[in-house]
């Protein structure tokens, strides 16, 4: 049994340090000194919960002949690229540990303490989420591209966000019609997108399937006014980045009372990409929205080369535009036309 001790000693030493991590992330990056404490009482409880048996868990160390250490040296970085992967690789590490502790001390026959780790295991979980909803989620500045493939001149949803990334937008939405595809190839594309976008340091963002959105593990979710309810999207996924479009200072203001991340302002202007939309709301909600939305905002709606200018100069700071990228011929060299125009601001 001096194996399983050994096994014990060592993730109770990888759930300690992985609460440790998240105990600081939440007291010197977020600042919620609630989750600072939750953490620090859990990594208190772990080290605590077995004190009885730090003889023998000590005594059955053996750091130096761990093949782990080799295994850990050669393998490549484990990028994270946003501080929602940081904070959730680091609670799945607390979770394998917690759980190894648990069935170990189960074959030792230590039954009642096995329990307590039963409890700890659960109370990661409940924190996890508390914790995952709190990171902040920021839309990124410049061009949010958005796919379109039905007018993308034949190329696919993936190929032209490979196009995008490499022309360094930073945000990508999937916009895609269930008309068109079915749910498993939208989801195929959505995995394919969420690897480049990672790749590219990039926002991934799904519009409309909530389900999809989890699965490929998307950065968020933009929703309609007549799609799922921003609390019920929290509620479910409180990681995700949650937009909603508005068309109304009533519209935008309710989104920031019910607690979207950011809003989309528009139709701008008249545009024919998605059906069913509502007449252009001009320039004059997007005053407003500048004006007063405390959140960020996407401007959106039949913004082209030709009328970004005066989109820029309202004061938009994240500007959608969908046919004029997409269908363009050479998409790198239209975004850095447009990129141009938004740095004259």
């Amino acid at each position: 049994m001096n194996n399983c001790y050994r096994i014990i000693d060592a993730n109770i030493n990888r759930a300690s340090e992985g609460l440790r991590v998240l105990e600081d992330h939440f007291r010197f990056i977020e600042t919620a000194s609630g989750l600072n404490r939750s953490l620090r009482e859990l990594r208190h409880s772990v080290r605590d919960a077995l004190k009885h048996l730090d003889r023998i868990l000590i005594s059955s160390r053996e750091s130096s002949d761990d093949t782990g250490l080799e295994i850990s040296q050669s393998a490549g970085n484990d990028r994270k690229t946003s501080e929602k992967e940081f904070v959730a690789a680091n609670f799945k590490r607390v979770q394998e540990a917690v759980r190894s502790i648990e069935e170990n001390l189960n074959l030792c026959s230590l039954y009642g303490e096995a329990k307590v780790f039963e409890r700890i295991r659960f109370r990661v979980y409940t924190i996890e989420k508390e914790a995952l909803g709190a990171v902040k989620k920021i839309l990124p500045e410049g061009i949010y591209g958005i796919t379109a493939e039905e007018f993308s001149n034949g190329r696919t949803n993936v190929e032209v966000a490979k196009e995008m990334l490499k022309a360094g937008i930073k945000i990508i939405q999937y916009r895609e019609k269930e008309e068109r595809k079915t749910r498993k190839e939208m989801l195929e594309e959505c995995r394919e997108i969420r690897k480049l976008t990672r790749e590219h340091g990039a926002v991934f963002i799904v519009n409309d399937f909530l389900d999809i959105a989890i699965l490929c593990g998307a950065d968020g979710i933009h929703c309609g006014q007549d799609d799922l309810p921003v609390k019920e999207i929290r509620e479910l996924a409180p990681y995700l980045m949650i937009g909603i479009s508005t068309h109304s200072p009533y519209q935008a203001q309710k989104a920031v009372e019910d607690g979207a991340d950011y809003i989309g302002v528009g139709p701008i202007f008249s545009t024919k990409t998605k059906k069913n939309v509502c007449d252009a709301v001009g320039l004059e909600y997007l005053e407003f929205a500048v004006r007063n939305i405390n959140i960020p905002f996407v401007a959106i709606g039949g913004i082209k080369d030709h009328n970004i200018s005066e989109v820029v100069k309202r004061g938009a700071k994240t500007i959608a535009l969908v046919t004029e990228i997409v269908g363009a011929e050479n998409i790198k060299e239209k975004i850095k036309i447009l990129n141009n125009k938004l740095e004259d601001r």
